[in-house]
Parts: structure tokens; C-alpha cells; sequence
């Protein structure tokens, strides 16, 4: 049985990937500091799957204690979700955003490094394209300058696993995922952020539920159908047997080069009014929303083209958009209760 360890794993991508190696028959091991993220979910996924995964509470940023974690603890593969993940945010907080993001990054990788150890897995994203040029977007579309803080810690840590793996032999995998939604089917975990939702979604139940007094949509003037932004709405649990493909992948040496990455999303293109009206559609619920001004750090679209990682990692979504919403309503109205 390959052992795992998966970083954030408390987190709403986390934990639903920590469920789908569990289900696949691996150990996991889990490090989260429960900074956006709280010790229930850790008896919810065991609820689920049956097996407790061990956890650590550490925060990554500390050097001394991720080394004494890797001193006494041995592990196949790392899927390194823990980092900040809020574009708005991040223009605001930059300093926070490049200490955590990136030097826990480095961290990991010295002591897998120093404890010779492969197989690593990189939650990247699709903001590392900035505006592309051309939609569906695919692996081939240059990386740009970033448009957020957010954006620019995965394009840097791209490049310093790169340059990790070409030194020291190591395999990696960045997937590049573009907006993971909805919440495992037994409704036990999904997006729970503390404090006020960064995210459409989480932002667009609790309006719904009451908890919001109203949504905003940010800008109406973007060159779209609607006027509003276009994003690329994955299940998270598709996203979850992405990564497990991905793992797969590097355990079995079928990576063609040390350093990979895949674009992960569904293929098709949302605008924010259009999510707003299936959501309304699906749940009977009218949502009190209003047009404000842009963020800053947003573009225009993005969408996926995935047939790179429908044919190397053999991995394609199941789940529909309209599944994702009502999953994610059903998760909001359990976490009323």
C-alpha cells in the first residue's frame, strides 16, 4: 500500500482527493494548519470512507517542523494543495501570499530532496495563462504575465519545481485546474470557507440561504455573451480522480519528462449570469443579486481545452455544471442544520 501525503488536506479540494485515494487503496497521510479549514472534516471523511487518515498540524511555512516531519515519516507521493487561493485577496495581501505560497513549496521540496523521495503533485491553476489569446485554452498557450498575486505564486512555483525536478531527479505533475465546484455526493464535506466566500459559488448559496443579503457579480462590460466573466466550472469531484490519475501516472513512470503539467476543467465556458440562472433554475430559489464594478485581478474567460489529460492521464469529467450546483446547494443547506 503506497503512502501519501496530501498538504491542505482538510480543504475543500483536499478532502475530497484524500476520499478518492482512500477508495483507490491508498494510506494517506494529512498536514493542514486549519488556517481555512477545521479538525471536523477529518471525522467526515472517515465517516465516508471508513479508515481515518493520520494527521498533522503543522503550518508549512515552518522549516524546522516539516523537516521533523520527513525525519520521521516516510511517504510514495505528495500532493501539495496547502496554499492562499483568493485572487482578491491576494492584491491586497501580496507579502502573505508569496511567504505561504511559495516558501512552504520550497520546503517540501528540500526535504524531498534531502530524503530522496519522488512523485510529486502541484495544485496549480489556470489563472498561470492570464487573458490567453485564443479559448479553449490549451497546454500549448504561453504563460503570461500574471493578473494576480494568486496567479503569479503558481506560475513561480511551476518554474521552481521544474528547476527542482531537472536537478535532483524528481518526477512532478502541475495541473492546472480552472473553478472547482459543487461537494461530495454524501454531503459531508464541501466548500466551507471561513469568514466571507472569495469564491462565486460558496458566495452564491449563502445568498440563496439567506446568510448574504445580496451577490455581487463583479463587471458587466467584459467582451462576453452576457457581459459578465466566463469560467470553466469543474466538480470537485472530478477534480479529485484527476489527481489520482496524475499520481497513477508518476508511480508507474508513464511521465514522458521529469516536470508535466495538465489542464484540468471540463471544456466548456460559463458566465457568472449564467451560472446564476441554472442555479435558480435547479433549486427554485431567486437569487438577490447586483452588477458592480470589476475586481481587480480578473479577466475576461477561461476555459479548458482537456484533450491532453483526456488522453495521458486517461481522466475525463463526469459531472455536469447543473450537478455541481445542486450538490453545492445540498451541501449549504446540510451545513444549516
Amino acid at each position: 500500500m503506497k503512502r501519501i501525503l496530501v498538504t491542505g488536506g482538510l480543504g475543500f479540494i483536499g478532502s475530497h482527493t484524500v476520499v478518492e485515494l482512500q477508495n483507490e487503496g491508498f494510506e494517506v497521510v494529512i498536514i493542514d494548519d486549519l488556517s481555512n479549514s477545521t479538525i471536523g472534516v477529518l471525522d467526515k471523511i472517515t465517516e465516508i470512507t471508513g479508515i481515518q487518515p493520520a494527521f498533522h498540524q503543522i503550518d508549512l511555512k515552518n522549516k524546522k517542523e516539516v523537516k521533523k516531519f520527513f525525519d520521521t515519516t516516510t511517504v510514495d507521493g505528495i500532493i501539495h494543495f496547502a496554499a492562499f487561493k483568493a485572487v482578491g485577496e491576494s492584491m491586497h495581501k501580496p507579502l502573505d501570499y508569496y511567504e505561504n505560497n511559495l516558501g512552504s513549496l520550497v520546503y517540501l521540496l528540500q526535504q524531498m530532496r534531502d530524503h530522496k523521495l519522488d512523485n510529486f503533485i502541484f495544485s496549480s491553476s489556470c489563472t498561470v495563462y492570464g487573458q490567453a489569446d485564443e479559448l479553449p485554452i490549451t497546454e500549448k498557450a504561453p504563460v503570461k504575465t500574471a493578473e494576480s498575486v494568486y496567479g503569479n505564486t503558481k506560475q513561480i512555483g511551476e518554474e521552481i519545481i521544474k528547476d527542482t525536478c531537472k536537478a535532483y531527479n524528481l518526477n512532478s505533475i502541475a495541473l492546472r485546474y480552472f473553478n472547482p465546484i459543487g461537494a461530495h455526493p454524501s454531503v459531508k464535506i464541501g466548500e466551507l470557507p471561513i469568514g466571507v466566500p472569495q469564491n462565486l459559488i460558496p458566495y452564491v448559496t449563502q445568498t440563496a440561504a439567506g446568510i448574504r443579503k445580496e451577490l455581487s457579480v463583479f463587471g458587466d462590460d467584459y467582451d462576453t455573451k452576457d457581459g459578465t466573466a466566463v469560467r470553466d466550472y469543474i466538480h470537485v469531484v472530478d477534480l479529485a480522480k484527476a489527481h489520482i490519475a496524475a499520481l497513477q501516472r508518476l508511480i508507474k513512470k508513464n511521465n514522458t519528462k521529469s516536470f508535466e503539467f495538465f489542464n484540468v476543467g471540463t471544456g466548456k465556458g460559463s458566465s457568472v449570469l449564467e451560472v446564476i440562472k441554472a442555479f435558480e433554475k435547479i433549486t427554485g430559489k431567486p437569487l438577490n443579486y447586483k452588477i458592480v464594478g470589476r475586481r481587480e485581478g480578473d479577466i475576461t474567460a477561461a476555459f479548458a481545452d482537456t484533450t491532453n489529460a483526456n488522453k495521458e492521464l486517461n481522466w475525463k469529467t463526469e459531472k455536469s455544471l447543473e450537478e455541481a450546483l445542486e450538490a453545492a446547494w445540498k451541501w449549504q443547506q446540510q451545513n444549516e442544520i
